[in-house]
């Protein structure tokens, strides 16, 4: 009898560190990720002020390429953003952000999204005459200061 206690107590143990392992990475279903931008950024459709955004991963199971933009606490939605998978070599243990330089007055415009630790990012898409225009513009990757924070 002693002995299938000691199996119940040994499998209680290993059903809670599942548990909480679980939970502890449940946020990393949308890949939230903090980004706070000096000065003006251009997205597909529009243009953010200088500040601090929400990027996240809408909650669709079937495009896992769908961000959405919300401000600073996640309260209002400013844009829902298609994208496309795109890869990289190496994964960094911050985020990263590949931005187009456009020069004469106009702002950064954001190109590509990874998560920390993610080989696999979002490229988002901009309409065929956005799309002209940056493929003349020079590119520069930016890594986050911190795993939920970026600055550009």
């Amino acid at each position: 009898m002693k002995t299938n206690k000691f199996y119940f107590l040994i499998g209680l143990i290993i059903a809670s560190a599942l548990f909480f392992e679980v939970a502890a990475h449940a946020d990393e279903w949308d890949l939230t990720t903090k980004l706070t931008f000096s000065h003006s950024v251009q997205i597909p459709g529009r243009v953010l002020p200088a500040g601090t955004y929400l990027f996240k991963l809408a909650n669709n199971e079937s495009d896992r390429h769908i961000v959405q933009v919300f401000n600073s606490d996640g309260t209002t939605l400013y844009a829902t953003l298609m994208a496309v998978s795109t890869e990289r070599r190496d994964p960094s243990g911050k985020s990263v952000v590949t931005f187009a330089e456009q020069g004469a007055g106009r702002p950064e415009a954001l190109l590509k999204w990874f998560y920390p630790g993610e080989t696999i990012g979002n490229e988002f898409v901009y309409s065929k005459q956005e799309e002209k225009q940056l493929a003349q513009d020079r590119q520069q990757t930016v890594f986050a200061k911190d795993a939920a924070e970026s600055g550009d």
